[in-house]
């Protein structure tokens, strides 16, 4: 049995975002907002120094989520005021801002700390954004991977 955890100590952004169709019959109000995320997305694959780690998706009866791995909040925010992004918004504002056919949504969380299992599947979540590592002696419970973090932190903080 294969158990890894995210390469841990490393500080990462996770932004979730995601549309629900609201009207299925309003296809050319909701199709632009569906159809703009996967030219971001290949750019932000092809342009590693833009800070994009990587992504997860979800498809749910009238939704999708995308689930995305950055650097830092700063790479994050310069990304969504460039062009490619700010095109799409656009068009968003235009087509389908002002109907209720299409609804976004946006999280951003900056962490520090977390925790990380992974069992016979290949990399994903955050092992697929910053690397996976064995889980080995120290590193067997949840609680064992959460404190490693406080440990490196205070270490840090007396190596200083």
């Amino acid at each position: 049995m294969a158990r890894k955890m995210a390469v841990p100590n490393e500080e990462v952004v996770v932004f979730v975002i995601g549309l629900r169709v609201n009207r299925l019959r309003s296809i050319r109000k909701w199709w632009p907002v569906f159809n703009a995320m996967p030219a971001m997305l290949k750019e932000l694959y092809t342009q590693k120094e833009l800070g994009f780690l990587s992504h997860d998706l979800t498809i749910g009866w009238r939704s999708v989520t995308l689930i995305q791995y950055w650097r830092s909040t700063d790479e994050l925010l310069d990304y969504a005021h460039g062009k490619t992004h700010l095109e799409a918004w656009k068009s968003f504002n235009q087509k389908a801002r002002a109907t209720d056919v299409v609804g976004i949504f946006h999280e951003t969380y900056a962490v520090s700390n977390y925790e990380t299992m992974y069992v016979n599947l290949p990399d994903r979540g955050l092992g697929k954004a910053l690397g996976t590592v064995d889980v080995g002696k120290g590193r067997n419970s949840a609680k064992e991977r959460l404190d490693e973090r406080s440990l490196h932190k205070q270490k840090q903080r007396t190596d200083a």
